[in-house]
């Protein structure tokens, strides 16, 4: 059985510019992190969940290759929208997508926004954040105290919507039961640490009361940002 839930909050801003989808008939779960002046981020992130969510249910089969074209798909049609209204003109947004079909589950990345996996009581990171830190601090000082304070943490080196040669980040891995995954914007990871998320996705506790909890210490911690969370937990 699949169990599925998301919470999106503003934070400490005056307007959401997150974005996510969560179907778990389908088997599609998308986080998406808007940016761009004039509330310009809220309709980039809000396209490439819809052009995700089109291109996957159009096509008759789902692997790597698939998400990632889902994922050039919305950027082309951010970077069109941009090019004929000035008021969005650099507009872009972080994605982190991924489809279960089967056992399976394919995924891609743009940005910071992040995919975990929880499993036989160990969190781990499958995204890799497109960033200028994740390039220039050691990989020991990610996650660290160093890293969320450091003044370049949210310089990001890959947006969709920004440039047309996108490259997403795609991989794979099999989804067993008792296994856990976690969608989430940077308002999350750029708050709270890996060891927290972690003491919170090991509890038992229905997938609504994870989602929340982790949204409420994200927010008890101070965070100024857009705050989303998705969690998937197969029973």
């Amino acid at each position: 059985m699949l169990m599925a839930h998301g919470v999106t909050h503003t934070g400490r801003r005056s307007t959401n510019e997150d974005a996510m989808l969560v179907e778990p008939a389908l088997g599609l779960f998308v986080v998406a992190d808007g940016m761009g002046g004039h509330n310009a981020g809220e309709v980039a992130s809000a396209m490439a969940v819809r052009a995700i969510h089109d291109f996957i249910t159009q096509g008759p089969d789902v692997d790597a290759l698939a998400v990632a074209a889902s994922l050039r798909q919305a950027n082309d049609e951010i970077l069109t929208t941009a090019e004929g209204s000035p008021e969005y003109q650099g507009m872009g947004t972080t994605v982190v997508a991924a489809m279960l079909k089967g056992d399976r589950v394919v995924y891609g990345s743009v940005g910071d926004s992040r995919l975990y996996l929880w499993r036989g009581g160990s969190l781990t990171q499958l995204t890799e954040d497109d960033s200028w830190i994740n390039r220039v601090l050691p990989p020991e000082a990610l996650g660290t105290a160093d890293a969320l304070d450091h003044p370049m943490r949210h310089v990001l080196t890959k947006v969709v919507g920004v440039r047309s040669d996108l490259d997403p980040t795609v991989g794979d891995f099999e989804f067993d039961e008792g296994d856990t995954m976690l969608l989430c914007s940077d308002g999350l990871h750029g708050t709270i640490g890996d060891e927290a998320i972690a003491r919170t996705v090991s509890r038992t506790d229905p997938v609504e009361t994870i989602a929340q909890s982790l949204v409420d210490q994200a927010l008890a911690a101070g965070s100024t940002d857009n705050i989303t969370v998705v969690i998937v937990r197969k029973e």
